[in-house]
């Protein structure tokens, strides 16, 4: 089902140089309230550079990101710090696993409820009723994410011990406890066998149908991505050269010729 009528991310023009070197350039993008996009193209193409700009990594040499949180007025993010971008609502993942492996599933997930804590230092240090009762809310809040998204059994296993695809879903339960309205995954089926890339796909939807949230994702599981996604945007050399259905991109000769042979049939 195609949800852009009510846009939450336009990005437009955007351009990042490296000294001499054009990454992305004039790339637009959009996406829509509860939406699947995919943005897709070869190696080094600048999928990941866009992430970064979109998250505040990096402040792209031209353009504008602009967010429309629901019931919140529109804002440009360009050069925003990414802990305040993550504040705004836009919370991601990346390309290798950044859990922290000493660290239980559920303390992993507790340190993504950092950004909506309001205890400062003095609270943690003196430990008052409110900061007691708070403390209490990111362990239930953190909990029950675990629930939505099958880990709850492993609540108290270092994170260092889970299965691989347990692993790429602690870390979107982590994204998650940021409470965002644009969750972006950056190869999150990389590694996975076919039994965990469906299991995948499922909870993809499961989050965008039951939490109200919208995705983009970048990923080379062609297989997956046309099955998940509303829409589709092709970069290729760090400009936009096709966009539309999942149908209309497996039948596009431009994005055929780009990926060279590579098969790009669900």
């Amino acid at each position: 089902m195609n949800r852009t009528a009510q846009p939450i991310l336009e990005v437009n023009g955007l351009g990042m140089n490296f000294g001499g070197l054009r990454a992305l350039d004039s790339v637009d993008l959009d996406v829509g309230k509860e939406e699947i996009v995919a943005l897709i193209g070869p190696n080094g193409a600048g999928k990941t550079t866009f992430f970064n700009c979109i998250t505040g990594l990096y402040t792209p040499t031209d353009g504008d990101i602009i967010i429309l949180p629901p019931g919140k007025k529109r804002e440009r993010i360009n050069g925003v710090k990414p802990n305040l971008v993550t504040r705004r609502g836009l919370s991601r993942t990346f390309q290798n696993i950044r859990l922290f492996p000493n660290m239980t599933v559920l303390e992993n997930v507790m340190i993504g409820r950092h950004c909506r804590t309001t205890t400062g230092i003095a609270g943690a240090i003196f430990r008052g009723r409110s900061t007691r009762r708070e403390e209490k809310e990111i362990v239930d809040y953190s909990y029950t994410i675990l629930e939505n998204i099958g880990l709850e059994k492993s609540v108290n296993e270092f994170a260092k011990n889970l299965p691989y695809g347990e692993q790429r879903r602690l870390e979107i339960a982590r994204a998650l406890a940021t409470e965002p309205f644009l969750l972006l995954l950056d190869e999150p089926a990389a590694g996975m066998n076919p039994q965990e890339t469906e299991e995948l796909d499922e909870l993809i939807r499961k989050i965008r149908d039951e939490q109200e949230i919208s995705i983009l994702l970048i990923e080379h599981d062609m297989k997956l991505v046309m099955s998940l996604s509303d829409r589709i945007f092709v970069v290729d050399y760090g400009k936009k050269i096709a966009q539309g259905t999942p149908d209309e991109i497996k039948s596009n000769p431009v994005v055929i010729k780009a990926y060279l042979g590579e098969e790009i049939d669900a």
